[in-house]
């Protein structure tokens, strides 16, 4: 019966520290240390740190081949990443010298109709006072 109760204290400390917050732990391991059964304890404890080891593998392996698969697919985004960049930059400077050869006809332009207002008379209301 002293057993049943003790393992029922073991269970119930495992879930308390399971579910605490880590500075409410000391008083639940002190009653640990001083009970007589330190070492069932230390053998549950083993137990359950096995269970939630295999659990957490369990759940790494079934999540594992949908990493690599987005590890891979982020792998071609880059790719394509890539060469897009290398067209933009590309295109950008065609861009650019294309630019540079409307520059000197643009500058002609500009001139040209910055001669033809100075040549026209200007409008009587926006003539300058004397």
């Amino acid at each position: 019966m002293a057993s049943l109760e003790t393992a029922a204290e073991h269970e119930r400390i495992l879930r308390e520290i399971e579910s605490t917050d880590t500075n409410c732990i000391g008083p639940t391991l002190r009653s640990v240390y001083d009970g007589q059964a330190h070492g069932l304890f230390m053998d549950k404890l083993e137990g359950r740190i096995r269970n939630h080891d295999r659990e957490i593998e369990k759940m790494c392996n079934h999540h594992f081949q949908g990493f690599v698969d987005s590890i891979t697919e982020l792998l071609k985004v880059r790719g394509e990443a890539q060469k897009l960049k290398s067209q933009v930059i590309e295109t950008n400077q065609r861009l650019q010298n294309d630019g540079k050869e409307l520059l000197s006809p643009m500058e002609e332009l500009k001139l040209c109709r910055l001669q033809q207002r100075n040549k026209r008379p200007l409008p009587p209301s926006t003539t300058p006072a004397k």
